[in-house]
């Protein structure tokens, strides 16, 4: 890393660093209620208990059997980060699978948006959260519940980048390629498609950010394993520690998963940039 990143972090930590100090400050101080607000020390020694193994290796071993790399990703915070993991990316490869060609279908065609715009804008504005009764009934509990809601969760912003990004291609780019004689495939493989990736990346980054959203909400009522189903387990046993120490585990995850789409669409958009620069 360079000087000016290692300075973009440590500024970056300088808000989180002082919010976590005033809160231990607070509940030192007695003024809020330990069992409703656990302390940063609490919460850290409940994350490490609820990150490693709950058993010792040889009583493990004898159990399950296994190496002791196994034994080492045993606890519950790798299985149900794991857990919450595949639904997230097995979900968002189905919204997203299904969104591309269609939104590339929409922002190219007129007769196609005309179709399909009125059904699609009357079911966006639905939360996925509102298709759970649903989802269960159709799919029962477990995964599949979860991976269609997590699916539901990111088709929309994709669908919508891409109708933007096929929509709003420069039609000096247009122009010049009909000038050149390229014809229909032509013009879409290689002017409007490449035009419309910033678009299409930003609303796979929004998608996967708001498929990250979706399955904690479905793993607390359809599923019996993951992030969410911990915490709403620890909510039923008043675990406040365990409870906070899942929610910066998610939150972790998360910014893991915004820093990798972004380093992903910087790599891909490094031809984007050079020709702006």
């Amino acid at each position: 890393m360079t000087k000016r990143r290692w300075q973009d972090i440590a500024v970056g930590l300088v808000v989180p660093v002082v919010a976590v100090a005033v809160w231990q400050w607070v509940v030192s101080q007695g003024w809020v209620n330990e069992h409703v607000l656990p302390s940063p020390l609490q919460v850290w020694h409940k994350w490490v208990a609820y990150l490693l193994p709950l058993q010792d290796y040889p009583t493990w071993h004898e159990a399950n059997g296994g190496g002791r790399l196994a034994w080492m990703v045993s606890g519950e915070l790798i299985n149900d980060a794991i857990g919450s993991l595949y639904r997230v990316i097995v979900g968002f490869l189905v919204g997203t699978a299904l969104a591309l060609p269609i939104g590339l279908a929409m922002g190219a065609s007129r007769i196609a948006h005309a179709w399909l715009n009125p059904l699609f804008q009357l079911l966006r504005p639905i939360p996925p959260i509102a298709y759970i009764p649903m989802s269960m009934l159709w799919f029962g509990l477990g995964n599949p519940p979860a991976f269609f809601l997590i699916a539901l969760g990111a088709f929309f912003p994709v669908l919508m980048n891409t109708i933007a990004g096929v929509r709003q291609v420069d039609g000096i780019y247009l122009r010049a390629a009909r000038n050149l004689g390229a014809g229909g495939t032509t013009m879409f493989v290689r002017v409007i498609l490449p035009a419309a990736v910033p678009y299409i990346l930003t609303g796979m980054r929004v998608g996967i950010g708001t498929a990250f959203i979706v399955v904690i909400v479905a793993e607390m009522i359809a599923v019996n394993n993951g992030l969410g189903w911990r915490i709403s387990e620890a909510r039923e046993y008043f675990w406040s520690d365990k409870i906070i120490a899942g929610m910066i585990t998610i939150g972790l995850l998360g910014l893991a998963i915004d820093v990798g789409m972004n380093k992903l669409n910087n790599y891909l958009l490094r031809w984007h940039r050079g020709l702006e620069h």
